[in-house]
């Protein structure tokens, strides 16, 4: 049975300053408002990112604005959030960091279902010129398949 996937936000920054390795899905543990205030699309992860301490991973950074109707006793808009993951994946990001000089990044947050999730990447940072030759290669493909458009279509006119 497929599950509903909604997208809620993507770190559009994130793929354009680090090259992802690999990535992960992860749990968060949520309280009950910050859970309505992300649905509602009131969330920013771009100034995140994940820190691993001992045997958990958190999200540090991650802003969820407050939930009006929720009344006075609600958590820390910025406060870190504990991510549910598995020991081995926890493990395997802890390696890229120490000893790989990786850094891990969320690359988005959706539900799945009831269930919120945020997508982490573990990367490398991308250095100036590495971000240039991207852009050049991108615009490189644009430009081949506007000519190759333009072919077909002065093709089309015979």
């Amino acid at each position: 049975m497929e599950e509903d996937v909604k997208v809620i936000t993507r770190n559009r920054r994130a793929r354009h300053d680090y090259s992802i390795e690999e990535d992960f899905e992860a749990g968060i543990a949520l309280e009950g408002s910050e859970v309505k205030s992300i649905r509602a699309g009131r969330v920013s992860i771009a100034e995140a990112y994940v820190r691993i301490s001992g045997t958990e991973a958190w999200v540090v950074g991650m802003h969820v604005a407050r939930y009006g109707p929720a009344g006075i006793f609600q958590p820390e808009e910025t406060r870190s959030r504990r991510l549910l993951l598995h020991r081995r994946e926890i493990h395997r990001l802890a390696v890229g960091v120490e000893r790989m000089g990786m850094t891990i990044v969320p690359l988005e947050l959706y539900f799945r279902g009831k269930l919120a999730k945020l997508r982490i990447g573990l990367g490398r940072g991308k250095r100036r010129y590495d971000k240039r030759q991207e852009i050049r290669r991108r615009e490189d493909e644009r430009a081949a398949q506007r000519a190759e458009a333009e072919r077909h279509r002065h093709l089309g006119d015979r």
